[in-house]
């Protein structure tokens, strides 16, 4: 009996071990406050989508197992709906879909060690009617969730997922460099896209361990770019219409990224 709760604990790690390594090359995703609303973005296979709708204000990037991804987009996209229709619109929460649906549900799924957890790290933000009530919020696969909002400081306005703790770190030290809450949205993409090129090359067996050069960014980014699709959705702050959330088509992507 008394061994047991060390069986658990050492289950519990290896569990760990095997999400890390299961993710450690998923495609790294920016999120980015501009001037008009918050930009998603990812560069990779044009065959795997990875920026969702969730509710009006809410979108979601992921990255990991596809089946898991998408049976916890549904579970929020079911949960949010849920809470529109019984109470409003107005009253659909992401700090109340997260800390009281999904991050309960990831934390039992890891720490079930007889059942599968769920391969996935997830990337949310809701924009507010203002900058300073947006919302950035990360759930990972142990339900453990890390914000940036109003109660957050300092203050960021943007938020990464990759595919280890080392490559988001260093994207977000190269955003905490270069992101600017007041860009225009063409300056946002660029942002988004560099920041995505430091995550990608913080990954793998010759990871970068410190910010490369500007220009060694841009040529790995556009080396990337050349063989990749670009994916990237915007929340629009517009408050005369009901619809937030905007795809960016590839054509207008690449229109804006400099050389």
């Amino acid at each position: 009996m008394i061994e047991e709760p060390y069986r658990w604990v050492e289950a519990i790690a290896n569990r760990r071990e095997y999400v890390e390594t299961q993710l450690a090359q998923g495609s790294p995703i920016a999120a980015v406050g501009y001037r008009e609303g918050i930009l998603f973005l990812t560069i990779g296979r044009r065959s795997r989508q990875k920026i969702y709708e969730i509710y009006d204000r809410i979108a979601m990037g992921a990255i990991g197992h596809p089946g898991d991804i998408e049976r916890l987009r549904l579970a929020a996209i079911e949960l949010a709906s849920t809470e529109g229709f019984t109470r409003s619109a107005a009253d659909v929460s992401l700090r109340r879909l997260a800390h009281y649906s999904l991050s309960p549900v990831m934390k039992t799924a890891f720490e079930q060690v007889y059942g599968p957890p769920y391969l996935a790290r997830l990337l949310f933000a809701e924009i507010g009617s203002s900058p300073k009530e947006d919302l950035f919020l990360r759930i990972d696969y142990d339900g453990s969730i890390a914000a940036d909002g109003p109660t957050a400081q300092p203050r960021q306005r943007f938020a990464v997922l990759s595919g280890s703790n080392a490559s988001a770190e260093l994207m977000e030290k190269f955003l905490q460099q270069n992101h600017a809450t007041d860009a225009a949205l063409a300056d946002a993409i660029n942002t988004a896209a560099d920041a995505w090129s430091v995550g990608r090359m913080s990954l793998g067996e010759t990871a970068i361990k410190d910010l490369p050069a500007r220009d060694a960014i841009r040529k790995h980014r556009d080396e990337q770019l050349a063989n990749s699709g670009i994916e990237a959705a915007v929340l629009e702050r517009d408050t005369r219409s009901a619809i937030r959330y905007r795809i960016l088509s590839e054509e207008e992507l690449r229109s804006n990224l400099q050389g």
